[in-house]
């Protein structure tokens, strides 16, 4: 079936023709348009609302209800009597309504009775009697009043309730653009309403695009999306749309540049709407237009009426393209097109009045927690000055910097104009270069914006006070001078010990922010333990939307535990880090490439070089000083274990601004090369560099070179009492136990050298560290070859050692590898293992890497062997 789009409310006319007998139009079912669309949803509904006595159907100006009905009654959906009134202005004495009810009701067949004088209301009599006439039918009777919904006066609902009472044959369509004054509650409750509203009426995708067709102006994808939200599935709002695309080249643009005050639309909207108000009802309407979605109290604000609660349920009640927003109905908004013709009324009428407006929304927005719509109408009417203390003083800075222009905030304002020298704006502005990455730009702008209080003597508020401090506290911890940083963030902590609850309920983000910046302080100051725990912390603090900063601190934590050995904790933030970016969609540029180094580190430092090749091939480190530094200790030491010694060293060049600890990492991993290299003075000359008394990874490392300059006794003195502290990190405790072990094989002493390696086996066994080992074996095999026992303990790559006494650094193996590894030892081929297994060449050859790999093996052979000797099989 098809329907019109365009309401068909007419003018005012008089009931009678020039004889004085009834207008015959008002009896006639309208004809189709020209573009009909097709919509059997709707038609179902209505046939199956006439088996109840009340159906409603209320809608937008133009939302098609009239042609809904006609459409139902040519469709001959039920075959029972129907007659059909169009309501019009003159209609609104019952004795006019009355008199067209029982003519409409004559001509559809049905013997109603002739009131005792001719035009005179209908009594009580004359309805029972028309009751009982009804009951007589032998099929139900329709009647439609299409109009009758908004007609004044509850006289004549008075008399259509008294017939619904006693006809209980009969079956009444009304339609209109807001509710009849009948107790609807009372037939809902007893369900005998049916309703067809607003959005039941609106256009959906496929009839829009049918519409659009039949203009000849073919619409779908992005374009018939962006139609059907503009116009909101109006119907008139479409058919309008169409007619101005007819013969149109440039659609697209049109479709996306169509609005409200455009000429057809706009003349609808005031003809149908607007002029039919009163004057204050339009001035109310161009008032709160400047509202997107609104309360009543909000209206009231903007509006300075006490009654705005009144108006806006008047205007809902009227159905004036507004609609209540969500489930409670105590949130409004205009149709989309009907707001831009009412901002464009206001622009012309009174634009000096717009800045007011906006203003006022601006004033009571921020005062009930609304601060992004406070600042969109602050900048709206170009207050940026406001906008900015806004967002200062309701202590949002940390949005800023979390972020930046990307965020709602942040995107608002980002037009804040340089050459204003508010303290406040210019800090807004530093904000948002942090968050946008340009920190030589927040520096710039924070100096300025210490300058200008210095010079104004501005007033620090609550929030310009937090904002100063946390801007200083993150440009400090990036920065040259971290201790300083440390120190201000107690300050902070304690100012926001006793800040607003409120205001700080409402920006968890400044906690995480603020032990972020103190980690990253911690960090740069050398504290690396103190540096995890508060960073860990601010992992724990940061809620939803602080994801960057989340990462952030993760991707340092994974280089913190790298660097401290713990290696399962190191690969576990690494991980965390990368999977949260891809779960963000950060892009390329902005994923975390220390992590990717951090995962390269770790599984170097297992020694599964496979692993940390393909880590390191995923790692661009671009600027990043933790990220390029870390990656040039992880590329030295794979290089080492390839055995490129010059490459090495040259891999391990100074990063500017990377953390001392780092920093320091890589200077060692210089004089640890240069003492392999036999360049002694060269290495001594480094470590001369670090000042005393030695922290135990320099203390080894001078330890080294003693031993390296035949000062035996010195050097077991220094890794003796690095061995034996407390508190020592685990690669460095390991590296002293594997001195201890050197020195005492070089001195002959075969018990001091097996206890030195167990214990360092012992200390590398929890993280499975086995690079170091790897490394120092090439000395201890050629001092010891001849102690086979000895020999079997350490057993690296490359050793033929048959028997073993202790057990090596070896991850366990699972059961699918021991079964492999038995295969191997009963030297069956590879397809023969994996037919016994059930299992696939290519999953057999997978298990024989891991054996390979957790065996530090580099052949079969040589894995089964040192299996052998493990009593693995």
């Amino acid at each position: 079936m098809s329907i019109d789009l365009i309401a068909t409310d007419s003018p005012d006319i008089s009931v009678y023709d020039a004889d004085g007998s009834l207008l015959a139009s008002k009896f006639a079912v309208p004809a189709a348009p020209p573009f009909m669309v097709a919509r059997p949803a709707l038609l179902a509904r209505l046939s199956e609302g006439v088996r109840g006595p009340v159906t409603v159907v209320t809608g937008l100006a133009g939302s098609g209800k009239t042609q809904l009905l006609a459409s139902w009654v040519r469709s001959r959906a039920v075959t029972w009597p129907i007659a059909w009134i169009t309501c019009e202005n003159g209609d609104e004495p019952a004795a006019n309504l009355w008199s067209y009810v029982l003519e409409g009701l004559r001509r559809a067949g049905v013997p109603a009775p002739e009131p005792a004088v001719p035009g005179a209301a209908a009594s009580r009599a004359v309805l029972a009697r028309l009751a009982a006439i009804i009951d007589e039918q032998p099929t139900p009777v329709v009647l439609v009043l299409d109009g009758v919904a908004q007609m004044p006066g509850r006289e004549w609902a008075a008399g259509l309730e008294f017939l619904l009472a006693h006809a209980h044959g009969l079956r009444v369509i009304l339609a209109g653009r807001w509710d009849p004054p009948l107790p609807l509650y009372r037939y809902r409750l007893a369900g005998q309403l049916r309703e067809v509203r607003s959005a039941d009426l609106a256009f959906t995708a496929d009839e829009t695009a049918r519409l659009m067709e039949l203009h000849g102006v073919p619409l779908a994808g992005p374009d018939l999306a962006t139609l059907l939200e503009r116009t909101e599935g109006w119907a008139a709002g479409i058919r309008l749309c169409a007619c101005a695309m007819q013969g149109r080249e440039d659609v697209t643009r049109m479709v996306t540049t169509i609005s409200g005050d455009e000429s057809t639309i706009a003349e609808y909207f005031i003809g149908e709407v607007l002029r039919t108000q009163s004057p204050a009802m339009r001035q109310f309407l161009l008032e709160t237009s400047v509202l997107d979605t609104f309360s009543a109290d909000l209206a009231g604000a903007v509006t300075d009426r006490p009654d705005a609660v009144r108006l806006l349920a008047e205007l809902t009640r009227e159905n004036a393209f507004i609609q209540p927003v969500g489930a409670s109905a105590r949130l409004y908004r205009y149709h989309r097109l009907f707001a831009e013709l009412l901002r464009a009324q206001l622009a012309w009428a009174e634009p000096e009045h717009i800045v007011l407006l906006h203003q006022r929304a601006a004033r009571w927005l921020s005062q009930h927690g609304r601060l992004a719509d406070a600042v969109g109408h602050s900048v709206a009417a170009q207050d940026w000055g406001t906008a900015a203390t806004m967002v200062i003083e309701d202590f949002a800075i940390g949005r800023l910097i979390v972020e930046g222009s990307a965020g709602r905030l942040g995107g608002l304002l980002a037009g804040l104009p340089e050459h204003l020298d508010m303290p406040e704006v210019v800090v807004a502005r530093a904000a948002l270069a942090y968050g946008d990455g340009d920190r030589g730009a927040a520096r710039d702008l924070f100096a300025l914006a210490g300058n200008l209080l210095a010079v104004q003597g501005s007033d620090c508020g609550e929030g310009l006070t937090l904002a100063c401090s946390l801007m200083q506290l993150l440009l400090l911890a990036d920065g040259p001078e971290p201790e300083r940083a440390r120190e201000l963030a107690q300050v902070a902590h304690a100012f926001l010990a006793v800040a607003p609850a409120r205001k700080l309920a409402r920006h968890p983000e400044l906690r995480a922010l603020l032990l972020a910046a103190e980690g990253a302080a911690r960090s740069a100051c050398d504290d690396v333990d103190g540096a995890i725990e508060v960073l860990t912390e601010a992992v724990a603090a940061a809620p939803a939307g602080c994801e960057t900063v989340t990462i952030d601190c993760l991707r340092t934590i994974a280089a913190l535990e790298a660097h401290r050995g713990r290696l399962g904790r190191a690969e576990t933030a690494a991980r965390q880090a990368l999977d949260l970016a891809g779960q963000c969609g950060l892009g390329p540029e902005r994923r975390p490439v220390t992590a990717q180094v951090v995962l390269a580190w770790v599984a170097l430092e297992r020694y599964d070089i496979e692993a940390a090749d393909r880590h390191l091939r995923g790692a661009q480190t671009g600027e990043d000083p933790l990220a390029a530094a870390a990656y040039a200790v992880v590329r030295s030491r794979r290089l080492q274990v390839r055995g490129e010694l010059r490459g090495a060293l040259n891999a391990l060049l100074p990063v500017p601004q990377a953390p001392p600890w780092l920093c320091r990492e890589i200077g060692l991993g210089r004089a640890r090369l240069l003492i392999g290299a036999g360049r002694l003075d060269d290495a001594a000359e480094v470590l001369a560099g670090y000042p005393e008394p030695r922290t135990p990874d320099v203390a080894v490392l001078d330890a080294t070179l003693a031993l390296a300059r035949d000062e035996p006794s010195r050097a077991h003195e220094v890794a003796r009492t690095v061995a034996d502290a407390a508190g020592v990190t685990v690669p460095v405790a390991l590296d002293a136990w594997l001195l201890l072990a050197m020195l005492a094989a070089s001195a002959d002493d075969v018990v001091g050298a097996r206890e030195a390696l167990r214990r360092g086996l012992r200390v590398a066994a929890p993280e499975n560290l086995r690079r170091p080992v790897h490394q120092a074996w090439g000395a201890l095999r050629r001092v010891l070859r001849d102690d086979e026992k000895l020999a079997a303990l350490g057993a690296a790559p490359g050793g033929h050692q048959q028997s073993v006494a202790e057990p090596v650094v070896v991850e366990t193996l699972s059961k699918r590898e021991l079964d492999v590894l038995r295969g191997m030892a009963e030297m069956l081929p590879t397809e023969e293992i994996a037919a016994s297994m059930y299992v696939s060449v290519n999953t057999v050859k997978t298990h024989v890497r891991s054996i390979l790999r957790k065996l530090s093996a580099s052949r079969r052979n040589e894995a089964v062997r040192r299996a052998r000797a493990l009593h693995l099989i």
